[in-house]
């Protein structure tokens, strides 16, 4: 059995720095105190959910802070990937706290929306732009790191969700405040609840598809079988397994069956051929392939182990 590996570090673990990640946890908790103290105070259900959500988010933080921590641990004999896994984890788990809050939020929205109640607009307005100028500030912070893995993206989405929930509770406060449209309270909180779920169940979606081992999207492999069927002394490649170790790895193994008992020499050109193929049209960039002259196994596809 015969593998390589080619990984390009240029958007690694180690260029990520916790430092911005920190800053923003201590800035929330900030912010979910004051919004809750002045929720209770106004009545406002929609300052209120926005504290939960802030609230959420900074256990979600927290978790994607010491996972991006983890990550950056080396392997062992005990662990030989390492926590290459711990950001989809964070991944998982966050997304799915925003769609549970978000759900309870719905409901929330609803009771109160059958049964208005006078709402202290002035805290509310004073509130959501001390929450807006606080997200706005860890939303620039995170802007850069949340294009290079699903954990960062993840925090990234809590907080950009935060400064549009923040946004939508000023709106609500002004129209409390000049035109006494309370109900308005109960619509927004419905409205980033709505959103909430959306945008968590994409990122639940896909974070869950990477730990439950799933082919990557863009990933053909019946095309891939195919280029590589017709490479010279190849008689099939059978037994095929694709999957990401998180979204910097994507690794395939498979047997491969050849058409006569080659060299040891010849099957290392035809291996760094293929992951050349791999690596450039499918991204792949972890490959295993055990060679087989005139085995009796298997040669379907897909084999389930």
């Amino acid at each position: 059995m015969a593998h390589n590996h080619a990984h390009n570090h240029s958007h690694s673990h180690q260029k990520l720095t916790g430092r911005n990640l920190l800053f923003s946890i201590f800035l929330n908790i900030g912010i979910t105190i004051a919004q809750i103290i002045g929720g209770v105070v106004s009545g406002s259900l929609s300052l209120l959910s926005d504290a939960l959500h802030n609230f959420s988010d900074v256990l979600s933080l927290i978790v994607s802070y010491f996972a991006n921590r983890l990550a950056k641990k080396e392997a062992s004999i005990k662990r030989t990937f390492g926590f290459k896994r711990a950001e989809i984890m964070a991944a998982f788990i966050n997304a799915a706290t925003l769609v549970i809050i978000a759900i309870i939020l719905v409901f929330e929205a609803i009771e109160r929306l059958q049964n208005p109640q006078e709402i202290s607009a002035r805290i509310v307005i004073l509130l959501s732009v001390v929450a807006i100028l606080g997200n706005g500030l860890s939303v620039l912070l995170m802007r850069k790191n949340s294009k290079v893995n699903m954990n960062m993206r993840s925090a990234y989405l809590h907080l950009i969700t935060d400064l549009m929930a923040s946004i939508a509770v000023l709106v609500g406060g002004l129209l409390m405040r000049f035109y006494k449209i309370f109900w308005i309270d109960s619509v927004l909180t419905f409205t980033i609840a709505v959103y909430l779920i959306i945008v968590g169940y994409d990122l639940l979606k896909k974070s869950f598809k990477i730990l439950m081992l799933y082919t990557p999207d863009p990933t053909q492999v019946k095309e891939i079988v195919g280029i590589i069927n017709k490479l010279p002394k190849v008689k099939s490649i059978h037994h095929v397994h694709v999957w990401q170790l998180n979204e910097q790895e994507t690794h395939l193994e498979a047997h491969i069956d050849f058409e006569d008992n080659i060299k040891i020499t010849e099957f290392g050109e035809i291996l760094h051929e293929i992951e050349d193929m791999l690596l450039e049209k499918f991204r792949i960039n972890h490959v295993t392939l055990q060679p087989e002259y005139g085995k009796k196994d298997n040669k379907d596809i897909i084999v389930q182990d």
